[in-house]
Parts: C-alpha cells; structure tokens; sequence
C-alpha cells in the first residue's frame, strides 16, 4: 500500500530543497507528519560533480531528513517543460501520495528551471483535481486529488517571505543535510570551475538569511515561504 505524504516537495534539481527548506522539512516530519521529495531532473547538467556522486548524495541527505519518500521524475536538466507528458508525470505522483501541502519552487529565480518548476508543479496540482484527467499507476486507475495549499520556497534570490518558520532546533541537522551535496560548493581541492553555489560564501549567505528572518518571529534560525494563493485562519491570535 502506497503511503500518504503530508508534505510533499517538489524540486527542479536535487539539493534544491536542501538548500531552501530542509529545517521545515525537518520540524514536519519531527512533528509526526511523513515527508516525501520528488526531485525532476537529476542536475545532470551540472558544472561540477558527476551523475552518480549526485545520487549517492542525494540519498545521504534523503537519509538526515528521514523522508518518507524521494523520487526523480527523470525529465531533462536545462530543458524542463511544461507540456502534457511532464504535467501528467506530476499529477500522478500528486494522486499516488496525496500530499496536505506542496512546496515548489519559486517562480522567479536566478535558474531558469525553477521557474519553469513552478508552473508546471502549480499547473499540475490543479490538474490533478480533475476527474476527466485519467492516469494510472501499475495499470491501476488512480482517485484525482489536489493539495489544500502549495507554498514555495525561496532559493537563490531574495523574496520577502509570508511565511516564516522557526527552525532553530534543526539548523543543524538541516546543515548536515546540505553539505551531503559537496560536489556542489567549495573545495578548496577542487579544480573544478567555480559557480555562483561553490564560492566560500554561499553557505554564508544561507546561514545569513536564516538569521535575518528569525529576527522578526525573535528566534535563532528561520525558513520563508511564499503563498500562492491566500491562506485563511480561523483566529488572529493563531498566527506567531
């Protein structure tokens, strides 16, 4: 039987939620909520690093932040789309876990593929409500199913979040996570080329803006999101 995931994150690349939203996924999956990881491309066009280091380190990671769940939709790296086969490889995995809350990417960022993410994840889960839309899973006709609400995270540039969520007793853990993917960022050894992501200073800039955004919920250690469609409360006094 395939498991329900509550949280599903969807990722343009692997290391993209590793590098954006890993202390939420953390403090959700802490908090008894399963979940899950669909990364679309392998990176496989990326400057440093090899293919199959990527997968051994996508899977330690996977492994820090005890998903329920991580799979690659195999689409091509530099070429994301967003046409029926790709949106239909997303609406099935959406009706096979079923997930509360999606996170994407956002849709304005330095990598043109994360963008390119977001439309087709947010296109998708719209779709996936549709009962006309027929798609099937090991020949098996699956229930159509939308998420309650899709958040994306922030990346590469700056966003004024209208989410922020104290992760201070996971930033370590969630650290541990990211540096899974070295072959991504600085190696003093290393002579491979030098991208925005390998310089000494991209992890400070990460730890830096998780300072910055804890400052205005008075924590330590903080991850933003950004609503794509407007969250309703019951109470005022439910917000922090």
């Amino acid at each position: 039987m395939i498991q329900k995931i509550n949280i599903l994150a969807f990722a343009a690349h692997p290391d993209d939620v590793e590098i954006s939203a890993a202390g939420i996924m953390l403090k959700h999956q802490n908090a008894g909520l399963t979940t899950g990881i669909i990364d679309l491309t392998q990176g496989e066009l990326s400057t440093r690093g090899q293919l199959e280091i990527r997968k051994q380190e996508t899977q330690k990671a996977s492994e820090i932040l005890k998903l329920s769940v991580r799979e690659n939709l195999n689409m091509c790296d530099g070429f994301l789309d967003v046409n029926r086969e790709s949106l239909t490889s997303v609406i099935q995995v959406i009706r096979k876990y079923k997930p509360d809350v999606i996170l994407i990417n956002s849709d304005n960022d330095r990598h043109p593929d994360h963008g390119i993410a977001h439309k087709l994840v947010h296109r998708a889960a719209f779709l996936s409500g549709l009962i006309k839309i027929e798609t099937q899973h090991n020949g098996i006709a699956q229930e159509v199913w939308r998420p309650k609400n899709i958040y994306a995270y922030i990346q590469d540039l700056f966003q004024h979040p209208d989410l922020i969520i104290d992760v201070s007793e996971f930033w370590s853990k969630r650290t541990e996570a990211l540096e899974c993917f070295s072959s991504q960022f600085f190696n003093p050894n290393s002579l491979e080329p030098t991208t925005p992501i390998s310089t000494p200073e991209f992890k400070k800039n990460i730890e830096g803006r998780s300072v910055q955004l804890a400052r205005h919920i008075n924590c330590k250690h903080a991850e933003g999101l950004l609503t794509v469609k407007p969250i309703g409360v019951n109470l005022l006094t439910d917000l922090v």
